[in-house]
């Protein structure tokens, strides 16, 4: 563990607003990497781990302080499928959290760099678009055994937090919050919202309430929703739960499944330097202290974000 890293993120989260990294896919995809396969890409942890430190490091140099690990997609169920066994599929999603550490350690930073290990959805891991409807025609018991043993994996790699992230249902984050007690990791619940909905239609204020009084979960809040529908969750997310917000939404751009393409121009910068209550001004003021982008944002943005939130922190 580097230097930089201090002994506990919750302290440091209290202390002040940290900043998220943006779209790691995207990144990726920047430098030239493939990311078509149903690993997304959790695939470059086997095949271009120098690539995942490249992509974690580029938004540790834009002012980034957390960086999220390539484990979103990657299950025992995924690797598998490639034909990886459950002992190199366990080294693989361990190896997410080293890549970011080391991208870290190659960096000159006056401040603490942390690591939060991205646990993705079970629609995620279908490859399907099922992780932003929810509903996967499972029992909680089913879903827990899913989620529990590729956390214990993910926790015992030594992350500063775990980042239960693009939570479709309330139903999935039920399980999700059962699932990470007595690890003794913190994390953060983050759904993926559509308005004031979750993405399986739940209320958003009945959703953010579950985690209100889960000790292990130090911030909630919204990723890989519109900038706009990040305005209004945040004020939320704080209101409901007294906890420390989370919020890291997309560009602003539509995912067009059919053609596989983003569509619409990007509203991410708009809203960032849009001042009033919206972009990142508006959700510090709401109660944000996690602040970054999700897909489609890079790390010009994300030294943005950096940016307001250093005039915020004087």
């Amino acid at each position: 563990m580097p230097a930089t890293v201090p002994p506990d993120f919750a302290a440091a989260l209290a202390a002040g607003p940290l900043v998220l990294d943006g779209g790691l896919s995207n990144q990726l995809a920047a430098a030239g990497h493939d990311l078509s396969d149903a690993l997304w890409s959790a695939r470059l942890l086997a095949d271009a781990p120098e690539a995942v430190v490249a992509a974690h490091r580029a938004y540790f140099e834009a002012g980034a302080e957390v960086a999220i690990t390539a484990s979103y997609q990657a299950s025992f169920e995924g690797f598998a499928r490639r034909g990886l066994d459950r002992a190199e599929a366990e080294r693989l999603l361990a190896l997410g959290v080293e890549l970011a550490r080391r991208a870290a350690a190659q960096v000159r930073a006056d401040r603490p760099l942390w690591v939060a290990a991205s646990v993705g959805p079970y629609g995620a891991a279908l490859a399907d678009g099922s992780e932003y409807r929810g509903r996967y025609g499972l029992t909680p018991a089913e879903l827990e055994a899913f989620h529990r043993p590729r956390l214990e994996v993910l926790a015992a790699a030594g992350p500063d937090v775990l980042a239960l992230e693009t939570v479709p249902d309330a139903d999935e984050a039920r399980v999700l919050l059962r699932a990470v007690r007595g690890l003794g990791v913190p994390a953060w619940l983050s759904f993926s919202v559509a308005g004031d909905r979750t993405r399986a239609g739940q209320p958003l204020a009945e959703a953010f309430a579950l985690a209100a009084e889960v000790d292990e979960v130090v911030a909630v809040g919204v990723n890989c929703c519109t900038p706009q529908d990040a305005d209004r969750a945040v004020a939320t997310a704080a209101r409901v739960t007294g906890k420390p917000v989370v919020v890291y939404p997309n560009s602003g751009e539509g995912w067009d499944a059919g053609a596989r393409a983003w569509r619409g121009g990007a509203t991410f910068g708009a809203a960032t330097a849009g001042g009033g209550r919206a972009g990142v001004t508006g959700w510090l003021a709401d109660g944000a202290r996690l602040v970054g982008g999700c897909c489609r944002v890079g790390p010009e943005e994300i030294a943005g974000v950096a940016a307001e939130v250093a005039r915020a922190r004087r």
